[in-house]
């Protein structure tokens, strides 16, 4: 084994694919399974690595830490795709890759999965130096020559396929956490952490799979928790709520009535009654009481979800509504089959098409208006008060940056939106 290898994450040409989702985070970053892959690679004893989009990389800096560096170590070095599925059986087959040391890249549908480059490979460009599609023609260059390597190896190719696989890695993904953890088993399947509370009357069902509820979580009395299940640390479980099917809660989160086979990224709110299902949710969001999503079609088809304008077919007969970090809904909001919600959109009535990003979307009512950027600032710096977060520069600035980004989305024939 070289020890003195180490990991590089990398975003492809690609990661434009999986907005909402991915405007706002590296893609090593979306939660899928209880998990992201940065979590996964952690914990491998190798110094990582990572190259991000340009709007992205003075947080990813704060966020992930300064032993972290965005750019490239000398020596060897391991190459990953940062919209691989964080799953344990990733973890198995990147340590194996780790321990022969073979130089040669992993493809997944043409992608580049990952790449171990040897020692003497030519050093890739500069991020500071070069744009992002000089690094894409220079990583295609240095691994054409390389032999190719067997490793299963998935990748998100678009939002829905959080949802897809999901429920595939929640249940080894909790054994792992379980296993690595610090957990009470309450019950049989039921583990808890340190300073989590459960009220009076809860009903625990681990028939098909195990609870696991992370440190200072709170569940209310008269819930009911349905195996394979992650409740993240201090996440709010009111009283009367479902949580069932196999559902990932990330740490912060309020959530209320019913919830199957969902990822809630950290800081969102649900906290009212409702259905949520087959859906993903980023950060700091908010669902009105009485939000609900439809996640299969009248005539029981697969989902077909549009992005970029174009259809594309999900293969599944159960896809619900993916939502971009910051958007929010009005009570009583109605979301169609397989609908996406942008970034800082606000919500009100029927969802029967895509929401673009920064926008008021009262399409019942005749009415889609663009939300000023300085409101959306304003709203994210009254939401981080509230969770005594500190709202940095680059917070600011990232909201600016996802409202130039997605400029696109509110222009009809090249004009700006305007009803």
């Amino acid at each position: 084994m070289t020890t003195a290898a180490t990991i590089e994450l990398f975003e492809d040409e690609h990661v434009a694919d999986l907005y909402p989702v991915s405007i706002s985070r590296p893609a090593f970053a979306i939660g899928c399974g209880s998990y992201r892959l940065i979590d996964l690679v952690s914990t491998l004893g190798r110094p990582v690595s990572w190259r991000v989009r340009a709007h992205l990389c003075e947080i990813a800096q704060l966020d992930y830490g300064a032993a972290r560096q965005q750019g490239s170590a000398a020596g060897p070095k391991l190459l990953l795709n940062a919209a691989l599925v964080p799953s344990t059986a990733t973890l198995v087959e990147i340590e194996r890759l780790l321990e022969r040391a073979q130089p040669g890249v992993v493809r997944t549908h043409e992608r580049i999965a990952a790449a171990w480059l040897p020692p003497t490979a030519r050093p890739l460009p500069d991020e500071s130096t070069s744009s992002w599609s000089e690094f894409s023609d220079a990583l295609r260059e240095a691994v054409s020559g390389l032999e190719p390597l067997e490793a299963e190896l998935p990748l998100f190719e678009f939002p829905h396929d959080i949802i897809r696989y999901h429920p595939r890695v929640l249940p080894g993904n909790l054994a792992r956490r379980i296993a690595a953890g610090e957990f009470t088993q309450r019950e049989d399947g039921v583990f808890v952490g340190e300073g989590a509370t459960l009220g009076q009357y809860v009903v625990t069902d681990t028939r098909q799979g195990p609870i696991v509820i992370d440190h200072d979580a709170r569940i209310g009395p008269y819930c009911y928790l349905s195996g394979p299940a992650y409740i993240g640390p201090h996440a709010r479980v009111i009283e009367h709520s479902a949580i069932k099917d196999g559902v990932a809660l990330g740490h912060t989160t309020k959530i209320g009535g019913e919830i199957e086979a969902s990822v809630i990224e950290p800081y969102t709110n649900k906290q009212h009654h409702g259905f949520l299902g087959h859906s993903y949710l980023g950060s700091w969001i908010n669902l009105g009481a009485g939000t609900c999503n439809s996640d299969l079609k009248n005539t029981y088809g697969q989902v077909n979800i549009e992005y970029h304008g174009r259809k594309v077919p999900t293969g599944m007969q159960f896809v619900g509504t993916i939502v971009g970090d910051y958007s929010k809904t009005a009570i009583n909001t109605g979301i169609f089959t397989g609908k996406t919600i942008g970034t800082c959109s606000m919500v009100y009535g029927f969802v029967t098409t895509n929401v673009p990003s920064f926008v008021n979307y009262a399409r019942l009512f005749g009415q889609v208006s663009e939300t000023p950027v300085e409101v959306m600032i304003a709203t994210q710096g009254r939401m981080f008060a509230r969770r005594q977060v500190e709202q940095r520069a680059c917070d600011i600035q990232l909201i600016r940056d996802m409202h130039e980004l997605t400029r696109h989305e509110r222009q009809i024939g090249g004009d700006p939106l305007a009803l």
